[in-house]
């Protein structure tokens, strides 16, 4: 592949010439070729999703007799686990807990934006995922600020090291408070104890600081995977510790194959050993949990586990099976780690890492998010933190090897369920092998009886609003919940990402257009149970869940925000539901609009987009401010 010459905007280059190093530049323009395949996969991901709309098929197994897709491997040997994967690095056996988190601050100085970064690394995690994707603000140049400041710490830098200190003492203080003890003895060690993990954007977003000459936009996966690497191989290895990455997004075993080239590339590149990085593999999209092994096959040495989340793999449940009429989610409440489809998930990829490759090895199952925080009444946070044991409590005996806390404060509360048990991890448990029948299939699209309601319909529409509004002011992670709650102690904020905004839509998007049955009488509506939500109902719980935000304190909706942000996520929100056609995600809507405070531009972009979508197929995922 000839190299391609890349176009950084508004002088970034120079601005950020500690990110943006010779070196990153020259592995850049050594894996923009790649950019082109990245869209042709993205374009038959959405050709592959029209398709099925339209015969109304779902999502199957692949035949086993077929090579996987972009590969030389057999389907059936990835099943049986023939071929090579990786043998787990000593830093990668225990994780009992990770936190996840971004590494920077929307608008911040350096000495407040990398603060995040010693809360992670002080807080006494197994591993920390710093995040480029779903939590991390895409704001001015935030993704920028995110490389600098993890370059920062990993190299040891003075700034970082002066914060650091800082930091730990405001964290013991804090820990001394809530269990009576400080957690920091050594700062500095500490630093050392956890793994630093990154997380990279997925195929499906492009940059939005570069460009290829001739104006063709740049893969944002392409973009994290070079920076973070480059600028930081040599200092993780220097200390010993592993390279290790999440790929998000990942629908198909030809996707995580195309990951794979690219990691194996940059390897290359940089002169590294072909498995040098480590990946983990988020199981967010419902077509993945059909082809566990064959991605685990493909990324090969480079592949270390699975982890199970719940709000993006609901939306993609949702949004694989949007043209079905007949499967309508319940209130979001209702889709635990334990209902149905989620069930089945969860038990597929737990068999998945304990499929042994041609060596022997097994994969780490990393469990799902803890999104509580505690933080509110005494009898709030000690319910949330009962669930929040009793949740992890569940993943461990079903053989999870850890799980995920958003907030530091969070790991000392969790950790001891895997504490207590002592081992590392549970590679290798005995589990039934992976099955390939019609019921497997059925068995991961099955919706269990649960309530739908308008109080339900409520929560989805008043956090789908803040999400939106929290995006476009750069915090992509927020603590919220629904207006109804807002000074009300005994129901916590939860810290969540931009993942919980899509599928929140995604079900009001269900309930509009499939005519959803609501299940209970509501006495403030006057809705009955046996009604249909309808348009009429959607528009009233729309301006009254409105009205509560631009009525809350600014602790819970920033007062600068209602008439910037808030209004542009209104709008977003009503055509997303409205309109009759799907938008595959949530997150384009507002990607278009980062930025942007000004409503009428707000809507021209959103009908361009609609309108681009329809005529074309095809999204729109290029920074529409790009100016080189």
């Amino acid at each position: 592949m000839s190299k391609e010459e890349i176009i950084i905007r508004d002088q970034l280059k120079e601005t950020y010439a500690d990110v943006y190093t010779k070196e990153v530049l020259e592995a850049l323009g050594g894996l923009a070729p790649f950019n082109q395949e990245v869209k042709k996969l993205m374009e038959i991901r959405l050709r592959r999703r029209k398709e099925r709309a339209q015969n109304g098929k779902r999502i199957d197994f692949l035949n086993p007799e077929t090579n996987i897709p972009g590969s030389n491997i057999k389907v059936q040997d990835a099943r049986a686990g023939n071929f090579e994967g990786a043998v787990i690095p000593s830093d990668l056996q225990r994780q009992w807990i990770q936190g996840t988190g971004p590494g920077a601050k929307p608008n911040a100085p350096l000495e407040s934006s990398i603060r995040n970064v010693a809360y992670a690394l002080l807080s006494g995690a197994d591993g920390w995922m710093f995040d480029g994707e779903d939590a991390l603000g895409q704001v001015t140049t935030m993704s920028l600020d995110n490389q600098r400041n993890l370059k920062l710490a990993i190299h040891g830098s003075p700034v970082f090291l002066s914060v650091a200190e800082r930091v730990a003492g405001q964290m013991n203080a804090w820990s001394k408070a809530f269990f009576g003890e400080e957690k920091i003895t050594d700062w500095r060690s500490q630093l050392g104890f956890t793994t630093k993990i990154f997380r990279a954007r997925g195929l499906h977003l492009d940059d939005r600081h570069i460009e290829l000459a001739g104006g063709n936009s740049f893969s944002a996966a392409i973009a994290d995977l070079t920076l973070y690497v480059t600028n930081n191989y040599r200092a993780l290895m220097d200390a010993g510790s592993s390279v290790v990455l999440y790929l998000p997004k990942i629908q198909t075993a030809e996707e995580a194959g195309l990951w794979n080239r690219l990691i194996t590339a940059l390897e290359e590149h940089l002169g590294l050993a072909i498995g040098t990085v480590k990946v983990y593999v988020l199981v967010e999209q419902l077509e993945a949990t059909f082809q566990l092994m064959e991605i685990r096959a493909v990324l090969g040495k480079h592949f270390v586990g699975y982890n199970t989340g719940r709000w993006d793999y609901i939306n993609s449940v949702s949004d694989a099976l949007s043209w079905d009429q007949e499967f309508i989610n319940p209130n979001i409440e209702s889709i635990g780690m334990t209902y149905g489809y989620m069930r089945n998930y969860e038990d597929r990829v737990r068999r998945a890492v304990n499929t042994p490759d041609r060596q022997g090895n097994y994969a780490l199952w990393q469990g799902g998010m803890e999104p509580n925080i505690p933080v509110g009444s005494d009898a709030g946070v000690q319910s949330s933190m009962e669930k929040a044991l009793a949740g992890a409590g569940r993943e461990q005996r079903e053989g999870a090897s850890g799980k995920w806390v958003a907030h530091w404060k969070m790991v000392h509360i969790v950790r001891p369920v895997w504490e207590r048990v002592g081992e590392p991890n549970q590679m290798g448990r005995k589990f039934p092998p992976l099955g390939y029948s019609p019921e497997d299939a059925a068995g991961l699209v099955l919706l269990e009886e649960a309530p739908r309601t308008i109080r339900g319909a409520r929560n989805l529409l008043s956090v789908g609003l803040q999400y939106g509004n929290a995006f476009g002011q750069g915090m992509q992670a927020a603590a919220l919940k629904p207006a109804d709650f807002f000074g009300n102690d005994d129901v916590l904020y939860l810290m969540e990402d931009m993942a919980t905004g899509e599928i929140r839509l995604s079900i009001l998007w269900e309930w509009l257009h499939k005519k959803a049955v609501i299940t209970e009488n509501d006495p403030e509506s006057g809705v009955k149970a046996g009604d249909v939500f309808t348009l009429e109902l959607f528009e009233r719980l729309l301006r009254e869940e409105y009205d509560k935000l631009l009525n809350a304190s600014d602790k819970d909706v920033h007062d600068s925000s209602k008439t910037t942000t808030l209004p542009i996520a209104r709008q977003i929100v009503d055509v997303y539901v409205k309109d009759s056609t799907k938008i595959p995600w949530f997150i384009d809507l507002l990607n278009i609009n980062l930025n942007n405070y000004n409503q009428k531009e707000a809507e021209k972009r959103i009908k361009l987009y609609v309108k681009h979508l329809k005529e074309t197929g095809q999204r729109i995922t290029a920074n529409l401010d790009f100016s080189a």
